[in-house]
Order: structure tokens, then C-alpha cells, then sequence
């Protein structure tokens, strides 16, 4: 955590405008780097619901990564690292992925949602990946997107995040005093590498957050709550999925069972197992075969044009 936290910076999201706030200690300063085309915006502009204190892990933020100049498409992907809810592995499934996204055009956001290992337990990082949807979106026009070309991607727990954050998003209040709270937090596509979708499930005692945690006893209840499966429905976004089939960390079944539910549902859907690999490849780090994933990845963004620029949104 401690090295995504050096993205962690000091920024505040009002209207339109990004104003400079307090350096928690344990963030570094120079952390809106312009000329690198990175800056960090906090997700409200106080406290956020149920912080329990002023430093970097109870400050939910999004680090923004610029497309290069002339290649911006419109279209945008906020970026969940995985960690097992007790980190994030913000290089690996962050700042890598970030920066295949921003080479493709879109404006790369990566979420430093706040943990259980730091006293957060769920629904907070729910609430966290709503609130930065919604904070992407109502600033669309600021950050030249379109509003419905919002891509969510997740890896391992933040894959199981991602999953939840797209089959209960809220659909937003027109009459809320903040304009963020006025727009859903539906993403319009879900990207999936290893999500840990059972991470709550009763079904799954391998890896298991309740385990944990400390939470066995309440396990059934909060299955009912956050597994994603029981969630699933037409509304659903538009899913890619990827796993490897020796995976022995979070066994193929996880991912299995959503897509399940996906197609239960009439989601379209993408899902690539490969035959072996091991958990927490990201981008495929050097093995042949999952090297590819990224490809495919790029071809199913393609056909579904988040890589064809839409002009109103680039050049309003």
C-alpha cells in the first residue's frame, strides 16, 4: 500500500475545479505531476462517510493518468488493484494498467479504495467505487469523456469489488445538493482479470474474507450482501473476464459462476481461461500465453467502439 500510496496526493474535488488540500504524512509531495500527466483527486471534499481519521488510508482517491497528447478517444476506465483487501497492489494492477489503458486513448483513474485491514470493512469500499463512478461521470465534461463510456476494471479483490460495484450500483438522486450524488454509478462496461469473486461466499473456505477478518459468524448474512452472483442481472454491464485454470490462489469456479449468472441473464459477455498461469499476473508478466490476454482485451474494446474517438466528448 505504502507504494501506491506515493500517488496518494493532495486534492479535492469541488465543482469543476481541483483546489489543494492537507499532505496526509505518509504521502510524498509532488505527486500532481503535470508534465507526467498525473494528478490525484480526493473522492469528497471532506471526511468521507465513516472515516475514522485524517491520513492516507481513510482517504479514498482517484490518481488520474492522461491519454498522450492527440490520442485521447473519449472513452475512460477506472482501475481497482487487487490485494486480498488487506493492500493494493498499486504498480502491478495500477500504475501498469493504467498506463495500457492511457497508450489506447482513454483516461486512465485508479481508485485507492479504503480496507478492512485498516478498520473498513464492507460496504465502505462499495460505497468508495460508487462515489468514484459517480465523480468520473459528473465530471465528464471537465475531464473530456463521454459519460457512457465508462469502463470499470478490477483484478483479484478489487475484481470481486468491480463485480459488486456493477451488479448493485445506484441509479443516482436528480435532487441531491451534490452534483456527484445527482448521476448513476453503473459503469458501462466490467473488465475482470482473476476476480475473487467468492471472497464472502459460504461456497468457497479457501482465501475466504470473513475468515479473515474475524467475521465467520455473520458470513452467511454478509453473502446475502456482497456476492456479486446473487446479483446479477439484465442490467449488468457488458463483461470481459479472464482466469487461468490452475489459478491456486482464487480457484477458476469464482469467475466460473459469475459468467454463469451472466449468461443466465443475457449479459454479454467475453471469458478467457488460460491453462496455466498464476494468480496476480496483471498485464501477464513475461508468460507466453498470458501475455496475450491484453490483446484480447484490446480487440473487445474495440468492437464495442471505446477506441474510436468521439469528438463532441474530446472537443466539446
Amino acid at each position: 500500500m505504502k507504494h501506491f500510496l506515493a500517488f496518494l496526493a493532495v486534492g479535492l474535488l469541488a465543482g469543476s475545479t481541483v483546489y489543494a488540500a492537507s499532505v496526509p504524512s505518509c504521502a510524498t509531495p509532488g505527486n500532481n505531476n503535470a508534465f507526467l500527466g498525473i494528478q490525484t483527486v480526493r473522492l469528497w471534499p471532506g471526511p468521507a462517510p465513516f472515516a475514522k481519521g485524517n491520513g492516507c488510508y481513510d482517504i479514498p482517491a482517484l490518481t488520474i493518468f492522461n491519454p498522450p497528447g492527440g490520442a485521447a478517444t473519449g472513452s475512460a476506465v477506472i482501475i481497482l488493484p487487487g490485494g486480498g483487501y488487506e493492500d493494493l497492489a498499486g504498480n502491478l494492477e495500477g500504475r501498469e494498467v493504467a498506463d495500457w489503458f492511457a497508450s489506447r486513448g482513454f483516461k486512465a483513474f485508479i481508485l485507492s479504495y479504503r480496507l478492512p485491514s485498516h478498520g473498513y470493512l464492507l460496504p465502505v469500499p462499495l460505497l468508495d467505487v460508487r462515489r468514484a463512478i459517480q465523480t468520473v461521470r459528473a465530471h465528464a465534461a471537465e475531464y473530456h469523456i463521454a459519460p457512457n463510456r465508462i469502463v470499470l476494471a478490477g483484478f483479484s479483490a478489487g475484481g470481486h469489488l468491480a463485480a459488486l460495484a456493477a451488479t448493485k450500483f445506484i441509479p443516482g438522486n436528480p435532487k441531491a445538493n451534490d452534483p456527484v450524488d445527482r448521476v448513476s454509478s453503473r459503469p458501462n462496461y466490467l473488465v475482470l482479470g482473476y476476480p475473487w469473486i467468492g471472497a464472502v461466499s459460504t461456497n468457497y473456505s479457501h482465501l475466504n474474507y470473513c475468515k479473515m477478518f474475524h467475521l465467520t459468524a455473520q458470513c452467511a448474512a454478509l453473502q446475502a450482501k456482497y456476492d456479486p452472483d446473487l446479483f446479477v442481472t439484465r442490467q449488468t454491464p457488458p463483461t470481459f473476464i479472464y482466469h487461468t485454470f490452475n489459478d491456486q490462489t482464487v480457484p477458476i469456479q469464482q469467475s466460473l459462476g459469475f459468467f454463469q449468472a451472466l449468461v443466465k441473464a443475457g449479459v454479454s459477455t467475453e471469458y478467457h481461461v488460460f491453462a496455466s498461469g498464476a494468480h496476480g499476473s496483471g498485464l501477464g508478466k513475461g508468460n507466453l500465453s498470458l501475455d496475450q490476454w491484453p490483446n484480447l482485451l484490446d480487440t473487445w474494446l474495440r468492437d464495442r467502439g471505446l477506441m474510436t474517438v468521439d469528438k463532441a466528448a474530446v472537443h466539446p
